[in-house]
């Protein structure tokens, strides 16, 4: 298991932007969302997806050629994964094997840590999901094969699926349909992860293009897909494809979840921002409020034990050379690529909470 040694601990108070708001008035919240924490940690490689695994209290943040690994509650390190070059990890707490979406794929002891096999894949793996009704693992590509299925126990491969489109972030129902936004269709797939057929599809009708984070609320059956352009969220029927809203959100999101304890959807963006959306009713729905997170952190997950969200980007080391300036000489911060600078910078795991 291996330690980082070197280690920068800051502790942050997050300001507030101004609410935005769309319809109905929201319910009573006792108190904004607001940076927590912030922990830096110097290194280098880039960055994509942070996973947050609730009941073993761990984050995973693939960086580089490994996936470090953190505790979920001290924010300090456990250990890491070598020789992963991973965009995103997932961990299925039945069988205690976690997963790298990669080429190959990594499967390792969740306990331990431990490299348990390398499972060879085709495409260019980018997200990855657990799906629990089933216990396969989906990982996902930009090209084909879009899908590739491991059995969660076994690690061996169950099939591939042709999604017809490049998937982005993707959500379980758990009763075995998972749903996946495809960034270049302006679509979300419905898929059967028991058949490996896919169902159907959902047409934004150009409300919002570049789907590129995907929250679910499975109880009220509706879908929230985050696009980038517009900077908008989509709210669609998931029994039926019916568009049910659509509601402003930042620039450049990447990512996105549901909290069923508060019914709450957020969409974190790599302007520098954390949307909040509530949900009043599964007709009615209201932004709540904008958080000041950092630049980049265009990435979130959920930790369901405590309400908070972690997010992840780099900035650089102190003492380096600063960002050179917008082309466009506007000052704006430009829309995110993937993954952050691959030098030397410091990695910010950020807790966003109440």
């Amino acid at each position: 298991m291996k330690l980082h040694p070197s280690v920068i601990l800051l502790l942050v108070c997050g300001g507030l932007l101004p609410a935005t708001r769309s319809g109905a008035a929201p319910a009573p919240q006792t108190q904004p969302y607001r940076i927590l924490q912030t922990v830096q940690y110097p290194g280098s490689g880039g960055i994509d997806y942070v996973f947050a695994d609730s009941d073993a209290r761990r984050i995973y943040v693939p960086r580089g050629g490994e996936i470090l690994v953190f505790n979920l509650d001290s924010l300090a390190p456990v250990g890491s994964i070598p020789n992963t070059r991973a965009r995103g990890a997932t961990v299925d707490p039945k069988s205690g094997h976690g997963f790298s979406s990669s080429s190959p794929v990594v499967m390792w002891d969740s306990t331990t840590l431990a490299t348990l096999k390398t499972i060879e894949v085709q495409g260019r793996p980018d997200g990855i999901l657990l799906e629990p009704a089933t216990g396969r693992v989906f990982v996902f590509s930009h090209t084909a094969p879009n899908v590739t299925v491991i059995d969660a126990q076994t690690g061996t491969i169950v099939g591939t699926v042709d999604l017809g489109g490049a998937p982005e972030q993707a959500a379980a129902d758990g009763r075995g349909l998972l749903f996946v936004d495809l960034e270049d269709k302006d679509a979300v797939a419905v898929l059967d992860a028991r058949s490996l057929q896919v169902l159907k599809k959902y047409d934004l009708q150009k409300k919002g293009g570049t789907p590129a984070g995907l929250a679910l609320d499975p109880k009220n059956r509706r879908l929230f897909v985050l696009c980038r352009d517009p900077q908008t969220c989509v709210v669609l029927d998931a029994d039926t494809g019916r568009m049910v809203a659509t509601l402003p959100i930042g620039r450049g999101t990447d990512g996105g979840v549901f909290n069923p304890h508060t019914m709450e959807v957020f969409s974190s963006q790599g302007d520098g921002t954390l949307t909040v959306i509530h949900e009043n009713s599964p007709e009615d729905f209201v932004v709540t409020q904008t958080v000041a997170t950092k630049s980049r952190a265009k990435t979130c997950t959920l930790d369901l034990s405590t309400d908070r969200l972690v997010l992840i980007t780099t900035e650089p080391m102190p003492g380096s050379q600063p960002a050179a300036a917008p082309a466009n000489g506007g000052g704006a911060i430009p829309a995110p690529k993937k993954g952050n600078p691959t030098g030397p910078a410091l990695l910010d795991l950020i807790v966003v909470g109440r």
